[in-house]
């Protein structure tokens, strides 16, 4: 199945604001955290500062913000991003502001404004479906044109794993620092087992790896889950300055933190938990193995 770059039905509730990203004012290397203005899209047209993590969104890009409204002690009003979205733009500025952003490697404000001037607001979507049509304008080139068809098949991609990753309730920062650590392998990282994030990405806890895995649909008896929870048992514990911890400890530990009462339906083979520990014990197991 295609995955287009811009969906046709984009909607969300939850949305307060929409703009073109005006300039980016700071832009952190590591984790991608961003001050930027944003032109909102209002009968204002107002130009407001937005914070959040906005990696790889260049400017000239129309974007669709969810987040709230903070005011800075020294900055003063801005508006805190919590989830976005890439907006098909719908005007000939911005689908010329967007295609020169450097966003779509080989055309730059240059080409931009040729392609635009040929195709109009049919712009984005011949580059869609019929992105050959390129080769009408005088100049392109061939191999120009297939660098453009690259360059824009890889935006799909990756705002295809930016949307997959909001959608499970994965923040904006936390999408963009699974992005910077796997890249184009991020999808199937995530799908295959989530909490490997616990092990690769700094600040993803169990916690939060085990809302996507369930978001997911991961049993919530998978051994995955046990094998993650009893890390993530035996981690807290060191923290609180402990050298070990006994294990009939970290069974209960692990049990509570994973729900896993032995009395449950949803568990038939965990009926003796305590006693029998089962798929945590086994996970126990294997980690001292």
């Amino acid at each position: 199945m295609s995955v287009r770059l811009f969906p046709e039905n984009p909607s969300d509730p939850t949305t307060r604001i929409q703009g073109i990203l005006d300039r980016i004012t700071f832009q952190s290397e590591e984790n991608g955290y961003t001050v930027a203005r944003l032109l909102e899209d209002s009968k204002e047209k107002e130009l407001i500062t937005v914070v959040g993590f906005l990696s790889g969104v260049p400017v000239g890009t129309t974007l669709s913000l969810t987040g709230n409204w903070i005011t800075d002690s020294r900055y003063g009003k801005q508006f805190k991003l919590q989830k976005y979205k890439i907006v098909k733009p719908n005007t000939l500025n911005g689908i010329e502001r967007y295609l020169g952003s450097g966003l779509i490697k080989g055309i730059g404000p240059a080409y931009a404004a040729r392609i635009v001037a040929r195709f109009g607001l049919k712009t984005l979507d011949i580059l869609e479906s019929d992105p050959d049509r390129l080769n009408e304008i005088a100049g392109l080139g061939r191999t120009r044109v297939e660098r453009i068809k690259k360059a824009w098949q890889e935006q799909k991609e990756i705002h295809s794993i930016m949307v997959f990753l909001q959608g499970h309730g994965i923040s904006a920062g936390y999408a963009v620092k699974i992005f910077k650590t796997y890249g184009r392998k991020a999808l199937a990282v995530v799908k295959n087992n989530p909490y490997q994030l616990t092990e690769d990405i700094w600040g993803v806890g169990f916690r939060i790896a085990d809302s996507i895995a369930l978001s997911l649909g991961v049993p919530a008896n998978d051994p995955r889950r046990a094998r993650a929870g009893l890390l993530f048992a035996l981690d807290e514990s060191a923290g609180e300055g402990h050298c070990f911890l006994p294990k009939d400890k970290l069974l209960q530990q692990a049990a509570y933190l994973l729900k896993l009462t032995g009395k449950s339906e949803e568990f038939p083979e965990q009926e003796a938990l305590y006693s029998d520990p089962g798929l945590i014990g086994e996970q126990l197991k294997s980690l001292l193995a």
